[in-house]
């Protein structure tokens, strides 16, 4: 007999408003973005278990966005610039982790994640700069807890 998947809440953190400028993965927060981060990160604070996990894109402007929150994460290049859907769950631990994951990534990935949970196609769903969707597994199912701009928090 399987055993049944506990209850596992992810959290998709689209990293805040960044400069322009190349190489990609080397942009850094803007001002606005930074302070995108710090209110996102003071919301999340006050809502996260204290064992929550975060695993963030290797991009400069999505470890800065990681950092307002917290400097305890894993570099994950599963969940970079450019990632698919299945390396972000799979990082994740979709199908047998507990408790909860905080991702910090890019779009369209993460927009492609949260479709393909709630609806099981990976659509290019839009998840704003600096914005969160906070989602939940359990035994019923996955269902949308929250979908938050930063400039909401």
């Amino acid at each position: 007999m399987a055993k049944e998947r506990g209850s596992l809440e992810l959290i998709l953190w689209r990293h805040a408003d960044a400069e322009d400028g190349h190489p990609d993965t080397a942009r850094a927060l803007t001002a606005r973005g930074r302070r995108q981060a710090d209110s996102m990160a003071r919301w999340l604070s006050k809502r996260l278990p204290k064992d929550y996990r975060m695993i963030v894109s290797p991009a400069t402007r999505a470890q800065q966005t990681a950092r307002a929150l917290s400097n305890d994460f894993e570099t994950v290049a599963r969940v970079g610039v450019n990632a698919e859907p299945a390396g972000v769950l799979a990082a994740a631990g979709w199908d047998d982790a507990e408790g909860t994951v905080v991702v910090v990534g890019h779009q369209p990935t993460l927009g492609r994640v949260a479709a393909l949970l709630m609806t099981g196609a990976a659509d290019g769903w839009i998840i704003k700069k600096g914005a969160i969707w906070w989602l939940s597994r359990n035994s019923e199912g996955v269902r949308l807890l929250a979908a938050i701009p930063p400039d909401m928090v």
